[in-house]
């Protein structure tokens, strides 16, 4: 089977000497192997790529059995095909990022955080060391038993070591900012209590009309700072700063201060019984 060539040059008148026109004269020693010859067809020696553990009296080239092959794209003494390190590049801070950036940035938030709980935390713990040890005028554990069957609780020796200690406990809690709304939590639900049992009093002297301007508005005042604390959380300046309610409280927040309004409802219900508006 054959084939004809489309070249034109392919088909040339030859010379005198019968050859075509085209055909150079070849010297036939290049058709000859070399000294060193080995093998049948002689190629191109490809250089090792392990050539400083390769001996001087071997001839250069791969082997056929034993020797890994190099990869294709890896050039040894780092030529202008080498890989260049990679580096990593400098990214560029677009809008959103400095959004995000400005969002982290508290100023003077978490400053006021910590002073509100350290007022709350102080006026707690003093209140608690009163009823306690009698300190600064208080009534003692005496007297604050007293108070307590004369507002109509029921286990009354009991719930003042509750109440007292319990009273203790949660300021000193919230100075160190340590689990701010549990502590926080407690706290309400003894505030709860006491603005209930002074509403109750003041509804039995027909002057629950005056009871926010006759010096318990503080004790109002008292019971929505603990509850702020318990939604906006106790800030990074205390012991709760890396917990998710410091940071960013939300759900967490809305169960404690659900717990402490329940809490303080329920210990109402279920240890006076009294109505404040009947």
């Amino acid at each position: 089977m054959t084939s004809s060539s489309q070249d034109p040059h392919a088909w040339q008148r030859p010379d005198e000497a019968g050859r075509p026109a085209s055909a150079s004269l070849v010297d036939p020693e290049d058709d000859l192997p070399t000294s060193n010859y080995a093998g049948d067809f002689e190629t191109t020696a490809i250089p090792r790529y392990d050539s400083d553990k390769q001996s001087t009296d071997q001839p250069p080239g791969f082997g056929l059995i034993g020797d890994p092959e190099p990869l294709p794209y890896v050039q040894p003494g780092g030529g202008r095909h080498a890989l260049a390190p990679y580096a990593a590049e400098p990214t560029e801070v677009g809008p959103d990022d400095d959004r995000i950036k400005a969002a982290g940035r508290r100023g003077t938030q978490d400053l006021g955080l910590m002073l509100l709980r350290w007022a709350v935390g102080a006026l707690l713990i003093s209140h608690g060391l009163q009823k306690a040890f009698g300190w600064w005028g208080g009534p003692g554990m005496d007297g604050f038993e007293s108070t307590l069957s004369d507002f109509g609780y029921q286990h009354a020796d009991l719930l003042t070591y509750i109440a007292t200690f319990g009273q203790i406990a949660a300021g000193v809690l919230l100075v160190l900012g340590l689990f701010t709304p549990l502590a926080a939590a407690g706290a309400l639900a003894y505030l709860i209590n006491g603005v209930l049992a002074e509403a109750t009093v003041a509804h039995q002297e027909a002057r629950l009309s005056e009871f926010l301007t006759d010096g318990h508005e503080y004790k109002v005042i008292l019971l929505c700072a603990v509850a702020a604390i318990i939604l906006i959380g106790p800030g990074r300046y205390g012991f709760d700063a890396g917990r998710g309610w410091a940071r960013r409280p939300f759900i967490g927040s809305f169960a404690a201060l659900l717990l402490g309004i329940g809490g303080g409802i329920a210990i109402w219900v279920l240890l006076n019984g009294a109505n404040p508006l009947a």
